[in-house]
């Protein structure tokens, strides 16, 4: 039986240790920290699953950011503020377990339903459409501070018509 708790009720080693067995240590270089740099992660959002033996299998963050708008006219400069959902880790002999769904179904059904920031993240379309309303329809003029493959940019609101159709991602400085 697996327990998900608060990311801020475990050692913030344990995680970094888990993120490192998911990711390798050279994920700090990815584009995804870029965007978030800087950035505290959402404690009330950010949730970790231990197993049966009360051990730490997997994390999930999510971050403050914005799409900043281009431009000349009334929205230019203008920063929409977004949630980067992610890093989803889970320890690698663990995959297909079921611990990353249950992470990110913890952390989006804590996203406060009265005012849902649009939910961004990068990865695989085809997973993240099918189980969770994710899509790439709405990012196509939108950049990273980095490399990424367009496709797999993925955004999920309820009012994509507010989403601006280009930018740049980035954390969000209030």
């Amino acid at each position: 039986m697996a327990t998900i708790i608060p990311i801020a009720d475990v050692d913030p080693a344990l995680v970094e240790e888990l993120l490192d067995a998911a990711f390798e240590p050279a994920r700090r270089g990815r584009t995804a920290y870029k965007v978030r740099e800087g950035m505290e992660c959402l404690a009330a959002l950010s949730f970790a699953v231990l197993d049966e033996d009360q051990m730490l299998v997997g994390t999930i963050q999510c971050w403050p950011i914005a799409l900043t708008a281009p431009g000349n006219g009334h929205s230019a400069g203008r920063a929409y503020p977004m949630i980067m959902v992610g890093p989803v880790a889970v320890l690698p002999a663990l995959h297909g377990e079921g611990y990353g769904k249950a992470l990110m179904t913890a952390s989006l059904t804590a996203i406060d339903p009265r005012a849902p920031l649009p939910q961004v993240l990068i990865g695989d379309p085809e997973y993240y459409e099918r189980f969770f309303g994710f899509s790439a329809a709405h990012t196509g003029g939108w950049q990273l501070p980095g490399p990424f493959e367009p496709h797999r940019l993925l955004c999920r609101t309820a009012v994509p018509e507010l989403l601006p159709p280009e930018g740049m991602l980035g954390p969000w400085r209030k």
